[in-house]
């Protein structure tokens, strides 16, 4: 179902995509509007951490290049969580909810609400986001133990991006 989703969303517009394909979980409040889906390459950042106790792969931030329906980049979407347009307008997001689709080979489905902007442009508008069509990205398989403590490993992911105004 899934690929059938992801096929729907290369055919048909943005909008049709982001009511075909986003869990209700996850979806932004009613009157949201999406201005702009963009596909992210790139990776997320863990270090190996003790919490409590417990040695674990702790996620540090993104760091992933935008691109447009025709393969150009567009952005960035980096530490923060930031998400940076080519002309400079940048946006901080703030997880409310998340949706495992299939948590045994991606990262988690998101939404996230804008709490803070930069800059006049294209994301000076944007209220919310939604993570999806995720690949990859979950915490690595190797140790992570006191030899590796601080240690980081990036983990490739590919993720659709989609923002609301």
């Amino acid at each position: 179902m899934i690929k059938e989703l992801v096929r729907l969303c290369v055919l048909l517009p943005a909008v049709v995509c982001a009511e075909v394909s986003i869990p209700e979980q996850i979806k932004p409040p009613g009157g949201s509007s999406p201005v702009l889906t963009v596909h992210a390459k790139g990776d997320q950042i863990y270090q190996c951490s003790l919490v409590d106790g417990t040695y674990s792969w702790q996620v540090q931030a993104p760091d992933a290049r935008l691109f447009d329906e025709e393969g150009q980049i567009v952005g960035n979407h980096y530490s923060g969580p930031i998400w940076e347009y080519k002309e400079g307008s940048q946006v901080v997001g703030r997880v409310l909810n998340k949706v495992d689709i299939a948590p045994d080979s991606s990262i988690s489905w998101l939404l996230v609400e804008v709490v803070a902007h930069k800059g006049n442009g294209f994301f000076s508008n944007v209220t919310f986001i939604n993570r999806i069509n995720t690949n990859g990205g979950l915490p690595p398989l190797s140790r992570c133990n006191s030899n590796h403590l601080g240690g980081e490993k990036r983990v490739p992911y590919t993720a659709d991006y989609i923002f609301y105004s």
